[in-house]
């Protein structure tokens, strides 16, 4: 990643440098006009910049060669092969970031994306093992054009085994609550015998219910538990409001930090922090004021 943001700055570093490149790919009518910046901060950003850097690498090379810079690693075939499979992997990553950053993802969700993730980070290694790449597309091109150079096999798996690792350790805790996580995603489903004591005839109770079978739908959980009599399924509605406090985070703090963006205009000089914070839970909040009961609520001013 360093060699591909070091020669991403060459080229846009300088306006007219970057101009020429630019003019460079117009010339050989590329299919890309230009390189992606890369920034720590924009995560996802990595993988359409590794994307774009691999499509242009022939190009970038003859930029830079015009330019008496000299980047081995860009003529390097064992390199190149890395390059791919590092492209590749991390557009995956990128996809499952995506899923898990969607608006309104509770923990059930995001449990099912891992776990698909994970699993194809097992097929994925398998396949690597035997040379297999029809799951990589950079690394299948590569592949397909320069079959007498040799896949660095031993490598790629050892990445692949530490990523399969390290989201091992990272999710631990998910794996340890699926049996909870399951039961919260759909209670009609749920193994009685497994399930907690404090749960066993609730889930009996609900799971022979009719009416209530009917009425659920796994795209409004929130709205199906919050329906559930009160004094009939107690322990089954308080697990469920501890299930909805684990939700995705990531679209709210962007939502937030866009709309205080266009609160912070250069002519709101005297904003407040106490007026800014009331601006953002208006500005976000998805509470819906009933305005007729407010207001009949409310003493008008009698004319004098």
């Amino acid at each position: 990643m360093k060699v591909v943001v070091s020669c991403i700055n060459f080229i846009r570093a300088k306006g007219l440098k970057h101009r020429q490149f630019q003019e460079f790919l117009s010339e050989l009518e590329s299919a890309h006009g230009d390189v992606l910046y890369y920034t720590e901060v924009r995560w996802l950003s990595r993988g359409r910049v590794l994307r774009r850097f691999y499509e242009l690498l022939p190009e970038i090379n003859a930029f830079l060669h015009s330019k008496d810079k000299t980047v081995p690693e860009l003529i390097d075939p064992e390199w190149k092969w890395h390059l791919a499979f590092l492209t590749d992997v991390t557009e995956m990553l990128n996809s499952l970031n995506l899923q898990l950053q969607g608006q309104g993802k509770l923990i059930c969700d995001m449990y099912s994306h891992i776990k698909a993730f994970e699993v194809k980070l097992a097929l994925l290694l398998e396949q690597v093992k035997k040379h297999n790449f029809i799951h990589l597309p950079a690394t299948h091109n590569l592949s397909a054009e320069n079959p007498a150079v040799p896949f660095p096999a031993e490598k790629c798996v050892e990445a692949l085994e530490m990523l399969k690792a390290q989201f091992g350790v990272r999710f631990r805790e998910l794996h340890v609550n699926a049996k909870e996580i399951r039961l919260f995603q759909n209670p009609f489903v749920a193994d009685i015998d497994e399930a907690q004591p404090s749960y066993q005839f609730e889930l009996a109770e609900l799971q022979n219910c009719d009416v209530l079978k009917d009425a659920f739908k796994p795209n409004s959980l929130i709205d199906f538990y919050a329906a559930l009599p009160n004094d009939t399924y107690p322990n089954i509605k308080k697990h469920a409001m501890k299930m909805s406090t684990l939700f995705g985070s990531t679209y709210i703090c962007e939502q937030t930090f866009s709309r205080m963006k266009l609160l912070k205009t250069p002519m709101r000089s005297r904003l407040t922090d106490e007026h800014l914070y009331h601006c953002l839970r208006l500005a976000v909040t998805r509470m819906e004021p009933d305005i007729q009961l407010l207001t009949s609520q409310m003493q008008a001013h009698s004319s004098h």
